[in-house]
């Protein structure tokens, strides 16, 4: 099985013997793929929808029909138990949701000892909570699906003892537009990371000038977007 750029970078995330749960797993071609190549000994995959999981089961049929997959229906990770894999994929929701999913069993969540995040939006408050709930973004990848360029998190536990919010977000616009675009971005730069910056650059410049057109409160909504654009600015500066 050939994987696509997005699976393919959360697939180099995981070791060689690591065992690993797929939550959301929709189809099951990343864990087929870890076990098809011996990398994964153990993969469980797991969705809250009977007819993702369906497809997954259909296809484990068909790539491996004489072998007999651990398929869980169920939300988050209330389908596992603690410590039971070493990595746990969460790819393709929402980051409120990731946080969401992390949040609701906190000693469960840091009994695991690797996740590898893929949100789909709000990456900068999943950053913040990360942060504040005792969890370490190792690294941060860019990976292209279709039109898309996606963010892809490699998180390691730090504290069990860490309980907070998004207040460190909240707090001011500088601070969330450096939640929204970390120096890491830079730090660990790939082949797309120009690409990146200068699309999301090119997007709160549009957003600028719409709030200029259309918005009743000009000066707050556009702090913000300024925040971002310089923060953006200032990262393709220093990536040239």
């Amino acid at each position: 099985m050939k994987l696509g750029d997005r699976l393919q970078t959360i697939a180099n995330e995981i070791q060689t013997g690591e065992t690993m749960a797929d939550i959301g797993t929709d189809h099951g071609f990343l864990p087929l793929y870890l076990w098809q190549t011996g990398k994964s000994p153990k993969v469980i995959m797991s969705d809250i929808s009977k007819g993702s999981l369906d497809k997954a089961r259909k296809d484990c049929n068909q790539q491996c029909p004489d072998v007999k997959f651990d398929l869980r229906l169920g939300s988050g990770l209330k389908v596992l138990t603690n410590c039971e894999v070493n990595d746990v994929v969460i790819a393709g929701m929402g980051g409120l949701l990731i946080a969401t999913i992390l949040d609701f069993d906190r000693e469960k969540s840091h009994s695991f000892g690797k996740y590898i995040l893929q949100p789909r939006n709000n990456l900068g408050r999943l950053r913040c909570w990360l942060e504040a709930n005792g969890y370490k973004i190792e690294k941060e990848q860019l990976a292209r699906e279709g039109r898309f360029i996606c963010e892809i998190l490699t998180v390691t536990n730090t504290s069990s003892d860490a309980a907070g919010d998004f207040e460190a977000y909240d707090a001011d616009y500088k601070s969330a537009a450096l939640f929204e675009f970390p120096h890491t971005l830079v730090e660990q730069r790939g082949p797309l990371t120009k690409e990146y910056l200068e699309r999301k650059l090119s997007k709160q410049l549009k957003i600028r000038e719409k709030i200029a057109k259309n918005s009743s409160n000009i000066a707050k909504d556009s702090t913000f977007v300024n925040e971002m654009i310089k923060v953006l600015e200032e990262l393709i500066k220093e990536l040239n």
